[in-house]
């Protein structure tokens, strides 16, 4: 084993900015809820404050759009990112989500950013409150919370149309049901008989239900997010019990806001000009002998990227060179491997290489 094995593992940390990600996963959490989740390509970890967001740079039928997405995982698990989208009647971007994107697709992000987030709001006790897809922002905090064994005391109540409707509700259930200081409540407003057996809370979030369920509400930190009618509502019932609105926090769904729009199309533009700037002849080609395909990329970009735009399928775990899962032979040209222990002298020597942390020095031809 080489003593690259006792060199620190570099990996870039997230910082607000233009981000080229990958989707690796696409769950569908109810009938018309997905979450994606994405990675960068080299491993970075997407360290951000549970209950920001990101902003999505899109081309839909021609035309550049932007749409802000709070990130509804959390930052514990920190080398990937999630979205969780709600496909809406007449929704130019969350029908294109729903409908186009896969895994295995590209697309850029920028942020994190956003004010709304339970790391500048400290607290020991914390009362959430969400309508709908406004949950997200909450569910990456109680993640947080749960993966972080905080010591926080932790109202969760949440509003839904129907049963069918709870978003991440068997992951809620397990979480709320390991840690005593968490505490979950489920409103369903719809009191029609759907075909699903409810015992729990119906209609919509009035004060009394809420007394019932936290006695204690005025006493926390509170952080709601949902519907404007919802938060008006919620608000309503604050300010009607003398409720100290400094400690009452919410995050509205809507349009992008202007200061993150405007850093996203300077960024954007940034990147157009940047790329335009890259000489044909600057490429690099990676051919994959075995497939007879190839491609051409960008100094500095890794052989394992140049397979992923082939659709070629390198297998791949830790995505840093530790594992060595991702070997493959080098027939023809170098490289520059920065691998963390994941490959021995002897098969370095044998014309081996790992694809996820070697970047050609000039063409290749790989053995894949």
């Amino acid at each position: 084993m080489t003593m690259n094995f006792f060199n620190p593992v570099t990996t870039q940390t997230w910082t607000n900015g233009r981000h080229a990600v990958r989707c690796v996963k696409v769950i569908q959490e109810t009938w018309d809820v997905r979450t994606f989740c994405f990675m960068a390509e080299q491993p970075v970890l997407f360290f951000f404050k549970p209950g920001q967001f990101v902003t999505l740079e899109l081309e839909i039928d021609n035309e550049p759009i932007m749409r802000s997405y709070t990130i509804s995982s959390s930052p514990s698990i920190p080398y990937s990112f999630s979205i969780t989208v709600k496909r809406v009647p007449g929704g130019k971007v969350s029908n294109w989500l729903h409908e186009n994107l896969k895994v295995g697709d590209e697309l850029v992000v920028h942020g994190p950013v956003g004010n709304f987030n339970s790391i500048d709001f400290p607290a020991d006790k914390v009362l959430f409150l969400s309508g709908g897809v406004g949950i997200t922002p909450l569910m990456s905090m109680t993640r947080w919370f749960f993966d972080t064994n905080a010591n926080v005391d932790v109202e969760f109540i949440h509003s839904a149309r129907a049963p069918r409707d709870v978003i991440y509700h068997r992951e809620l259930v397990h979480m709320f049901s390991r840690i005593p200081e968490f505490k979950l409540h489920i409103v369903c407003e719809n009191k029609d008989d759907i075909g699903e057996a409810w015992a729990g809370y119906r209609g919509y979030l009035t004060q009394p239900m809420l007394e019932l369920m936290v006695p204690d509400f005025l006493e926390r930190e509170i952080f709601c997010c949902g519907p404007t009618p919802y938060m008006n509502a919620i608000k309503n019932i604050l300010r009607s019990n003398g409720f100290d609105m400094s400690h009452y926090h919410e995050e509205s769904f809507g349009a992008t806001p202007l200061d993150v729009r405007e850093d996203v199309l300077e960024l954007a533009e940034q990147a157009e000009a940047e790329a335009e700037d890259i000489d044909y002849a600057d490429l690099l080609c990676v051919e994959f002998a075995g497939s007879g395909k190839s491609v051409r990329i960008q100094p500095g970009e890794t052989v394992h990227a140049a397979a992923s735009k082939l659709g070629l399928h390198i297998p791949k775990a830790c995505g840093m060179g530790i594992c060595g899962t991702c070997r493959v032979g080098l027939k023809s040209g170098e490289v520059d491997m920065d691998h963390n222990g994941g490959i021995t002298d002897e098969d370095i020597e044998e014309g081996y290489i790992l694809s996820c942390c070697s970047r050609p020095k000039g063409n290749l031809v790989v053995d894949f």
